[in-house]
């Protein structure tokens, strides 16, 4: 009985603490605008909650034309979470494996992902900045929230 009551006790903790998780993410919610971007460039990235976790887009732009769009999404598959980008140069959404959080930020990866190979996105008052590296090549993104 005691293991039973015990086994029990587990899961439902297991499944509070990742059901927390996802809550833990609501800090990326907003509209984005990026900030080291050269002249006559801009870029955004924008956060929704939704019912399977969080959506988000990214877009760069060149004036009026857009150069860049890409589908981002934080997702919780099985009992892993997942940082989920969609590029229309990939046949299809890349999955990078979320292998650590804190209340204000994440690092996911994807080791079989030519580049970048892992991505961390951290939260410092109004300022997000994205880090997208693979061994010795990195490139950080400092964001500003507008809404």
């Amino acid at each position: 009985m005691k293991k039973a009551i015990l086994l029990a006790t587990g899961l439902f903790l297991s499944q509070f603490a990742l059901s927390q998780s996802m809550k833990d993410f609501k800090w990326i919610q907003g509209k984005w605008e990026r900030q080291n971007v050269k002249p006559g460039t801009s870029a955004f990235e924008v956060w929704e909650k939704t019912k399977e976790g969080f959506s988000g887009s990214g877009v760069s732009m060149k004036g009026a034309d857009t150069t860049f769009v890409e589908s981002l999404s934080i997702v919780k598959k099985d009992a892993d979470f997942y940082y989920v980008a969609n590029v229309s140069s990939n046949a299809s959404p890349t999955y990078f494996k979320i292998t650590s959080t804190s209340k204000t930020g994440f690092v996911s990866e994807n080791p079989e992902h030519d580049f970048p190979k892992k991505i961390t996105y951290e939260l410092e008052g109004d300022q997000l900045t994205a880090v997208i590296s693979a061994g010795d090549k990195k490139m950080g993104f400092v964001f500003v929230r507008q809404e």
